[in-house]
């Protein structure tokens, strides 16, 4: 894998480091376990993924990485320190960046000025958005709208954009802040195979940019093409881990989520 470095971005560690971890990570809600007892390891310059059934709580484990949702127990850890306590507010000075399930462009803005909200949030100026976009472009933004392929539509608002589009936009927005680990949720749903043919192509190419990433995702066959490893979860605990051909062929995978008609999957 060859690695680009932009300009102005902080340098990634080896491939292969280990950047994020997750230790025991629970999120119960009385008496239901969402999440149970995750461990969780994210490498430099990997895509891991994880995967799942309806409820299995993939998208609850996001949410507790990103401090969106509250742990029960367990630690999240950046670089070998632990983060659980930080407020999700300051996640993007610690260099990570996330997307979501449904689409949460600002209506009212343009592309242009929903990416640069991005590198604001990073900078700590959210507040100062529309002095900003005034000026001429920064260069993270800039760096942003070349690698997800948005140039053509930044004076567009959110309405006017194709549903994959719009999801572009959004890891653009991601982007503009020059996270070292990107985590998208669902990026793909509600996405014609077209679309998401062409998703799954730009996170290629940004890990192999160097840019570490945590996906959740239904559809099995782009996670098994775009993932470097796959975690299976179910019922809100651990079921399954490696390679993503081992994985979709693992039995008690098979018999949470797949199904016989992803062993086609497997194999290719």
């Amino acid at each position: 894998m060859t690695t680009t470095e932009h300009p102005g971005a902080t340098a990634a560690p080896p491939v292969g480091t280990t950047v994020l971890q997750t230790v025991d990570v629970a999120v119960h809600y009385g008496g239901i376990k969402a999440v149970d007892g995750i461990d969780l390891t994210l490498e430099s310059g990997r895509i891991l993924g994880i995967l799942g059934p309806n409820g299995s709580g993939k998208s609850t484990l996001l949410g507790a990485i990103t401090r969106l949702v509250p742990l029960t127990r367990g630690r999240v850890l950046l670089d070998g320190g632990d983060y659980s306590r930080t407020p999700a507010s300051r996640l993007a000075h610690r260099g990570i960046a996330r997307t979501f399930q449904t689409v949460r462009l600002l209506p009212d803005l343009t592309v242009l000025e929903n990416v640069q909200l991005g590198a604001d949030l990073r900078l700590d100026r959210a507040s100062r958005w529309r002095e900003l976009v005034r000026r001429a472009v920064s260069a993270p933004v800039a760096e942003a709208i070349e690698r997800t392929g948005v140039g053509d539509v930044l004076d567009l608002r959110p309405g006017e954009l194709s549903y994959g589009t719009a999801r572009r936009v959004e890891i653009a927005r991601a982007l503009a802040g020059r996270p070292r680990v990107l985590m998208l949720d669902e990026p793909t749903a509600g996405m014609n195979q077209p679309e998401r043919i062409e998703v799954a192509a730009l996170l290629r190419r940004l890990r192999d940019e160097g840019l570490t990433q945590l996906l959740v995702e239904h559809d099995v066959q782009m996670m098994v093409d775009t993932c470097d490893r796959l975690l299976a979860m179910n019922q809100g605990r651990h079921v399954a881990e490696g390679a993503p051909g081992d994985v979709v062929r693992d039995p008690t995978v098979q018999e949470a989520y797949l199904g016989k008609r992803w062993n086609r999957a497997a194999d290719q």
